[in-house]
């Protein structure tokens, strides 16, 4: 059971690995899943529209590209890009703290692991709802004491 996070190109700037993975454990579990092999990769706008195009045929900017590799229900295996200069870009534009948008996206990935959609309208606000339940629960997490981020 293990959460990475990778840099390729860029910088995150991710702060307090261990409570996010924590977090995102918890995000899981609250859906019925269990994450057996999740990856992050932050990557710069150009990394990710090299593998829009590559694997999605979508010639676009985007902030996340997710990839499920699950073998069994209820069991969460994938790759999840993410755009940092995207999500600086989105922070300005939203007017939001940047780390808290990095945490939206990371969550937003994971609740498309988790069977999310977000085509139309309707499963836009209910992702939206979905993130910002996401965002409340980070908040109310506490790390033991005597660990490492």
């Amino acid at each position: 059971m293990a959460i990475n996070f990778f840099e390729e190109e860029i910088k995150s700037s991710l702060t307090k690995k261990r409570m996010t993975k924590q977090w995102l454990k918890l995000i899981a579990e609250e859906k019925g899943y269990k994450v057996q092999d999740l990856n992050y990769i932050f990557c710069s706008d150009e990394y990710l529209l090299n593998i829009n195009i590559q694997y999605l045929n979508h010639d676009t900017y985007t902030d996340i590209v997710t990839f499920d590799q699950s073998e069994y229900e209820n069991e969460i295996e994938g790759d999840i890009y993410i755009s940092i200069d995207r999500v600086r870009e989105n922070s300005k534009t939203l007017q939001t703290n940047y780390n808290e948008e990095l945490l939206r996206v990371l969550a937003h990935g994971l609740l498309h692991l988790c069977g999310l959609k977000d085509k139309t309208e309707e499963e836009k606000n209910e992702m939206r709802i979905e993130e910002e339940k996401a965002l409340h629960l980070f908040l109310n997490i506490t790390v033991p004491r005597g660990t490492v981020d």
